[in-house]
């Protein structure tokens, strides 16, 4: 109680002192742009639209209204504070928003000038006619909230100010506004900013009085790296104002580009008209924006800067380009941030701006508004009464001077004040509702609202503003759900126009995509294509903006030596890799099912490749194969048909007819190893040949052995004799089938062959073959026929010297020769092929053999039995019967005479030898 007691004292002293102060008449610093409207409660506005070259105070003398000149209005951005007046009138006007009070507001200037800035805040603070800065000369002001401005740097400035004066105020009086009487209430300013900047470079979100009506610049960042890559536009320029924004988005934004793979062709810093100081200055600057757009491959710019950045930019790119025809050069595909208002003044509305046709624009997201071209309609200069905004825009927009000027412009007009708005060109002002002035209008509301809602529910909460507003949604009047999040921030999100200029001079912007960061499923980032107007140089084809040649698909990037990665070569991919796409930063490989084309630039799928049936090679193969398979029964036929001639009885009539089954057998196993390979196939097929050829090796080991073994068994005192006979040859056939045997059931049994698919050995093909399981097992087996076949060559070898008439081991040495070649032939030959061809070599070589086993060893018995019968003779004249001759007739299952002479020594008589 007696510190509230002292505070009471404390504040009646301090009005006692406001009382007695006397104010000044006269404000040594005038302002003399404001537009002033009273109300109950005020919201004030700076805007951003009126520039004066300045003189520098050195504090001599007392500041005076010397200090301005003829001032540069932007006129475009007379729509803010429209804006503002509109949102006013219609809440005033709508009974269900603070229907006890009444809204005004207090609009000045920031003249793009610091000191000005903080001049025209404090006016808001404390003047409504007189301004003394911290003392209240006029009548009380509840300024609630103060909206602005268009820069970072105007914003910033306010903030300073505003954010010192969190100062008591008494209310000495009761009125419908304040249902409940209060003894004294806080009063706090509230800062909604409009204009679109990039919070990073200073923290606002500690300040519990500072209100974004705009995005975040990274959401718009983001953006413009999303709209070059869905162009593929790699190769940019970038254009940004000389001041420290522009310095911050240029350090944001480079590194964007690196991660995306997206280069800076040049960089160029745009200079304040207040640095323009003398020629030389001035045409170094034209130099410096010229160059690059003559000189860079780059078709894709990207404007950054400030509220009056186009202007000094269309200037020097008119000067730098007067001698180039048509401005060639310049037919560029211009990229402008939502700071950057398409804008020009004075002479320049006479220039021609068509390069900037198929400009794309990032803009604050805003809808139109019902009523407000209306209200801009109904603009007169009648409306200057308390509006020190109107007399200059309307004078600089129509050319034009009002008669009670005091400095009427030459060789102009006298404004009637019947011009119209809408006659005005899009660069100088535009009817509909731009993205900063739907900012405003939803800033007002926002206010309004919050001062709603607030009285509304007074007697229950003792909430200062600021949480009415941090907690506020409504819809405003298009709809659209207006809220400040945590940050304090609303809205997230961006149009995307395109800007569309014609031969008159008027322009059209039309909203082809948008930017929303709360958007979900991947729509934060639309742009319909389709929509698009490029420049008419461009033909309406999308433009390309890279550093060289696309790599088509099949070639790689190869990086240029000392120049960014954005500049390369194109090398062709690797063996064994494709690229499908341009610009491939490295090649890949196919799928194991796939192969690259020949111009390595897709993948085609496999075919699966076996020896087929239907392909002309299965078909001879197989041919082959079953013609040797008659011909070997139609042997076989002839020898069982023949089978009592003496030809047929002296060549060991079973054994051969065994030999003739296996060669058959042998012909059509070669049928297994084609078409496409299965389970049973695979597990049967090897053990099949293996066994089968074994045999047909061991009958003619058998039929060799005895040969032997006669002639052994004829040396006197030899015991040999008793091996010669069936017992032999059929021992021999048995034992060497049966070994065999032996190793192919451990072969199955421990592991079997199974179909495989290979995809690696051959690119283009999956080859469908046997797995033989054990490559070893299938070696043993085919070392093991190698092993018969060489000990019946050699013993073939050493019985050829018998008599023609009685020897079969010259027919047995020249099959067993080409046996053996045929198979010593097949491993390298094997081991060298893939895919099909492999089995191709094993049936060749399969049917070779056992053609040359039947060729070697029957054809010529056939040809007897056949064509010569008078040679299938039992009677054959010996000039020398020698032990050997008469011994192995011992052999013969037919009745012969012996010879009287002794069968150990030769003899000179003619020996009748049956065989």
């Amino acid at each position: 109680m007696v510190r509230l007691a002292l505070l009471l004292v404390l504040l009646s002293s301090m009005v006692f002192e406001v009382d007695m102060m006397k104010c000044p008449e006269n404000d040594p610093v005038p302002v003399p742009h404001e537009w002033h409207r009273s109300g109950d409660l005020l919201v004030g506005g700076i805007v951003s639209q009126v520039s004066y070259d300045l003189h520098m105070l050195a504090f001599q003398r007392q500041p005076s209204k010397a200090l301005f000149e003829v001032p540069q209005m932007v006129t475009k951005f007379y729509q803010h504070i429209l804006a503002l007046a509109f949102a006013v009138n219609e809440i005033n006007e709508n009974s269900l928003i603070l229907p006890n009070a009444t809204l005004g507001f207090h609009i000045c200037d920031s003249y793009y000038n610091a000191r000005m800035t903080y001049h025209t805040t404090l006016e808001l603070l404390f003047k409504s006619q007189r301004f003394v800065p911290n003392y209240i000369c006029d009548s009380q002001k509840t300024l609630t909230a103060v909206i602005g401005g268009l820069s970072a740097d105007t914003s910033f400035h306010m903030a300073d100010i505003l954010g010192l004066y969190k100062i008591l105020q008494f209310n000495l009086r009761f009125n419908s506004l304040w249902p409940y009487a209060i003894n004294f209430i806080t009063t706090t300013l509230y800062k909604l900013t409009y204009g679109s900047f990039a919070s990073e470079e200073r923290d606002t979100s500690k300040v519990p009085l500072f209100f974004h009506m705009v995005p975040k610049e990274a959401y718009q960042n983001m953006g413009i790296i999303h709209l070059l890559l869905h162009f593929q536009w790699i190769w940019v320029g970038l254009f940004a104002a000389d001041d420290d924004s522009g310095e911050h988005f240029l350090k944001t934004l480079e590194p964007l580009f690196s991660q995306n793979g997206i280069c800076s062709a040049f960089t160029e810093r745009i200079p304040n008209q207040s640095k323009w100081d003398t020629f030389g200055d001035i045409y170094k600057m034209i130099s410096d924006i010229s160059r690059p757009l003559t000189d860079s491959k780059a078709n894709t710019l990207i404007l950054y800067g400030g509220s009056k950045t186009m202007v000094t930019l269309n200037a020097l790119i008119f000067f730098g380009t007067v001698g180039y025809k048509e401005n060639i050069p310049l037919r560029k595909v211009w990229i402008m941030t939502a700071q950057v208002d398409f804008t020009l003044s004075g002479f320049q509305t006479s220039l021609n701006f068509d390069f900037f046709q198929g400009a794309l624009s990032f803009t604050i997201h805003s809808h139109e508004v019902l009523g407000f071209q209306t209200f801009s309609h109904i603009i007169k200069p009648d409306w200057r009464q308390g509006n020190g905004f109107l007399k200059d825009f309307w004078e600089q927009v129509f050319d034009c001077s009002f008669p009670s000027s005091q400095d009427p412009k030459k060789d102009t007009g006298i404004c009637t004040g019947e011009e119209r708005l809408d006659s005005l060109l899009g660069p100088v002002f535009e009817m509909d509702m731009t993205g900063h002035s739907y900012s405003i209008y939803n800033a007002v509301h926002a206010v309004a609202h919050a001062l709603h809602i607030m009285f509304t529910f007074r007697a229950n909460h003792r909430m200062i503003l600021h949480q009415y507003l941090q907690d506020i949604s409504f819809n405003n009047s298009v709809g659209e759900t207006i809220f400040f999040n945590k940050n304090r921030k609303t809205g997230a999100m961006f149009d995307i126009t395109n800007l569309i200029t014609f031969p008159n001079k008027s322009i059209h912007r039309r909203k082809v995509g948008r930017v929303d960061a709360d958007a979900v499923d991947g729509r934060e980032f639309i742009i319909h294509q389709d929509m698009i107007d490029w420049h008419r140089s461009f033909n309406q084809v999308v433009p390309v903006s890279v550093c060289n040649g696309h790599c088509t698909p099949g070639y790689q990037k190869k990086k240029k030596e000392g120049e960014k990665f954005c500049c390369y070569d194109c090398a062709p991919c690797p063996e064994g890799k494709i690229s499908n796409q341009k610009d491939t930063v490295e090649c890949i490989k196919c799928p194991e099912d796939q192969y690259p084309s020949k111009n390595q630039e897709r993948c085609i799928r496999k075919v699966i490749s076996f020896l087929s049936f239907a392909e002309p090679l299965g078909i001879s193969l197989a041919s082959v194969a079953i013609s040797c398979s008659l011909v070997t029964a139609l042997v076989l036929g002839t020898f069982i048909k023949h089978k009592n001639t003496p030809i047929v009885k002296a060549n060991n009539q079973d054994v051969s007819y065994i030999l003739l089954i296996s060669l058959l057998l042998c012909f059509l196993c070669s049928l297994l190893f084609i078409g496409r390979p299965q389970k049973a196939t695979c597990f049967l097929r090897q053990s099949a040949f293996g066994i089968i050829f074994s045999m047909a090796v061991s009958c003619i080991l058998a039929k060799t052995t005895t040969v032997v073994v006669v002639f052994m068994a004829t040396k006197p005192g030899s015991s040999m004799s008793k091996w010669v006979g069936k017992r032999l040859t059929n021992s021999i056939v048995a034992s060497g089938t049966i070994i065999q045997g032996v190793i192919c059931v451990i072969w199955l049994g421990t592991s079997p062959p199974f179909p495989y698919l290979d995809i690696q050995s051959i690119n283009v093909n999956i080859v469908a073959e046997c797995n033989e399981g054990s490559h070893n097992m299938f070696y043993v087996v085919l070392g093991y026929m190698g092993l018969l076949s060489t000990i019946c060559l050699i013993l073939a070898f050493l019985a050829r010297n018998l008599p023609n008439d009685f020897n079969e081991a010259k027919f047995i040495t020249f099959s067993m020769l080409i046996f053996c070649s045929v198979w010593v032939s097949f491993v390298p030959t094997y081991l060298s092929t893939k895919g099909k061809y492999m089995v191709a070599v094993e049936i060749f070589s399969i049917l070779a053999s056992s053609a040359g086993l039947l060729v070697c060893i029957f054809f010529t018995k056939c040809y007897i039995i056949l064509l010569r019968p008078d040679k299938n003779s039992i009677k054959v004249k010996v000039k020398v019967c020698t032990h050997t001759h008469l011994y192995f007739m011992l052999l013969l299952p037919l009745p012969y005479p012996m010879c009287s002479t002794d069968i150990s020594k030769p003899t000179k008589l003619t020996c009748d030898i049956f065989i």
